[in-house]
């Protein structure tokens, strides 16, 4: 179930949130100023901008579910200056997601998850995952497209939805 919840949810909204990017980068080009206008952009003076949102998201994304299976998640710098970059890093975090499987979720429920910003204290991974993992996920990917949309870019739901499985 942890499986089905995380993994393939986390690269549908991956696979979308480098469809912004796309999108912001044929505005910006056919608006005819620097990419790196957008990558700083912020809705508030006191929220990190698009490029720190976009990293956050992968982060949260192969950290989650590395806790939750109780394995190590790769490292990223935080270095990446340009749409380009930031692609890069979602595919790779993409990549790192196809190598999970259910099984690798067994006794995710119970497990002790924490992190550095909690001083020591923890959660279960059932609380983790619904309390601060999926809805972190979910709050940096909006961001993203809050502030991708709010430079001009033509973004809508379907654009943050994707695809759906609807049957006849």
């Amino acid at each position: 179930m942890y499986y089905d919840i995380t993994v393939p949810q986390l690269k549908k909204m991956l696979r979308n949130l480098s469809g912004f990017l796309d999108k912001a980068a044929a505005y910006a080009d056919a608006k005819k100023f620097d990419h790196e206008v957008l990558l700083q952009a912020r809705l508030a003076p006191d929220q990190f901008p698009l490029v720190r949102q976009v990293q956050i998201a992968t982060d949260t994304a192969k950290l989650g579910v590395a806790r939750l299976a109780g394995k190590e998640a790769p490292v990223h710098e935080d270095k990446e200056k340009t749409i380009g970059e930031l692609k890069g890093r979602i595919e790779s975090v993409l990549a790192y997601l196809d190598t999970f499987t259910a099984k690798d979720f067994e006794g995710a429920a119970d497990r002790r998850v924490t992190q550095p910003r909690w001083a020591g204290k923890w959660l279960t991974g059932k609380e983790y995952l619904i309390q601060h993992m999926l809805p972190n996920f979910h709050f940096h990917v909006t961001v993203a497209y809050e502030i991708i949309r709010h430079n001009g870019v033509d973004l809508g739901k379907k654009d943050y939805l994707g695809a759906i499985d609807l049957r006849d």
